[in-house]
C-alpha cells in the first residue's frame, strides 16, 4: 500500500499540469493574435461588446486597429467600422470594450474581422496582426475572418 501511495505522489508533479492544462496550452499556442468575443451587455440604447485579445507573437504589437463588420440577424451588413485594440504586449491578455449605439445586442448576428487597418509591431513582422489570427466567441454571435 505504501509503495502505491509513493508512486502516486511522485506522479503528481508530472500529471498535474496535464490535468489542469497549466503549461500545456502555452507550449502549443501558435504565434499570432487571438480575439475572443467574450460578452455582450445591453447599455443605454446600444450594445457593449467585450473582447479578450492575446498576442502570442514573439514581439509586442504597439498598435492594432482592425476593420470590423457587424452583420444583422439576417446576415445583412449592418456596420463597417474600425476598432482600436491599442497596444498588445506579447504573452499578456487584454480586454477591450466597444460601445455600439443604436444597435441592440440581439440584433448582431455575426462579426467579421475584415483585416488590420493598422498594425505596428516592435519586431520584424509586418503582418503580426493577421498572420495566425484566431477568432473565438463565447456567444451565439459568430466571429469570422
Amino acid at each position: 500500500m505504501k509503495t502505491h501511495f509513493r508512486n502516486i505522489v511522485r506522479a503528481v508533479p508530472t500529471i498535474l499540469p496535464l490535468i489542469t492544462g497549466a503549461g500545456f496550452a502555452a507550449a502549443q499556442e501558435p504565434p499570432g493574435v487571438m480575439i475572443e468575443l467574450s460578452s455582450a451587455e445591453a447599455k443605454d440604447d446600444g450594445c457593449l461588446l467585450n473582447f479578450l485579445i492575446e498576442n502570442s507573437n514573439p514581439d509586442d504589437i504597439s498598435s492594432a486597429v482592425y476593420e470590423v463588420v457587424l452583420f444583422g440577424k439576417e446576415g445583412e451588413v449592418s456596420l463597417l467600422t474600425l476598432l482600436d485594440f491599442a497596444e498588445l504586449p506579447t504573452g499578456r491578455p487584454r480586454v477591450r470594450q466597444f460601445q455600439f449605439n443604436d444597435r441592440k445586442c440581439d440584433q448582431i448576428g455575426g462579426i467579421l474581422i475584415n483585416g488590420a487597418a493598422t498594425c505596428e509591431s516592435n519586431g520584424n513582422s509586418t503582418d503580426a496582426c493577421m498572420d495566425g489570427l484566431r477568432l473565438k466567441s463565447r456567444l451565439e454571435t459568430e466571429m469570422i475572418g
